[in-house]
């Protein structure tokens, strides 16, 4: 009788990446090579397919590992600390890229545009977090800026720290967005009156505060759209 042929070797992801490049390689084949080693039940591919199972909503693939957290990563028998930590700093790498694709050349126009730039960034942190932005005289992006993080009161952030930055920056008129862990972005007294300190402050310094934007769940108001209904809407 004619033995059977032996089947060949699958090839693994490091030879397939040599091969044919990363542009041919599936998401769990680059993310395999990352974790590089498996265990004696499953290979470095087994494990990162399991990890991109826990990629969650609205996201998929690499992005949606962006809210998997250090302990889910290692709950996957073969995840420890260090490949976890790897994995948070890759998914980490992954949106900065995707943000700062997003904003070569972005010329806002719109407080819709400015929620959307900044809302899946926003609206799962756990604490606030503020962010100035700064634009052209043209409406286009010069720099952004994160005031402050983990604080829970809008009132913590002097307006001179905000026109520093901007005048560091050469802006023509800034942004403000921050975000509210609850959920929900309806102002708070101290959003209010620290807005308004700015607002006033950029009307002296000719530095405008254009909006301000609240990034709730999915949601946000603006206060030139919300609070302010007496100019057009539009930044």
């Amino acid at each position: 009788m004619k033995e059977k042929a032996k089947e060949k070797p699958q090839e693994m992801p490091y030879e397939r990446f040599l091969r044919f490049g990363p542009e041919n390689l599936t998401e769990a084949e680059l993310l395999a090579i990352i974790i590089r080693t498996g265990t004696r039940e499953h290979s470095a591919l087994e494990l990162a397919e399991q990890v991109m199972k826990l990629a969650r909503y609205p996201r998929e693939g690499l992005l949606g590992l962006y809210h998997v957290t250090l302990e889910e990563l290692q709950a996957v028998k073969g995840i420890g600390e260090v490949k976890a930590v790897k994995l948070k700093c890759l998914a980490e790498l992954s949106m900065r890229m995707s943000a700062a694709t997003a904003k070569e050349g972005l010329c806002i126009t719109s407080s819709a545009q400015v929620a959307g730039y900044f809302m899946e960034r926003l609206r799962h942190r756990q604490t606030e977090c503020v962010i100035l932005v700064c634009l052209d005289a043209k409406g286009q992006m010069l720099c952004e800026k994160k005031l402050s993080e983990g604080s829970v009161r809008m009132a913590l952030i002097p307006p001179r720290e905000v026109f520093l930055e901007a005048l560091s920056c050469r802006a023509v008129n800034i942004l403000l967005v921050h975000n509210h862990p609850s959920g929900d972005p309806t102002p708070s007294r101290a959003d209010r009156d620290l807005t308004e300190s700015i607002r006033e402050i950029g009307q002296k310094l000719d530095i405008p505060l254009l909006d301000h934007i609240v990034i709730g769940d999915n949601r946000y108001v603006s206060f030139k759209e919300s609070l302010w209904p007496q100019e057009d809407p539009s930044v």
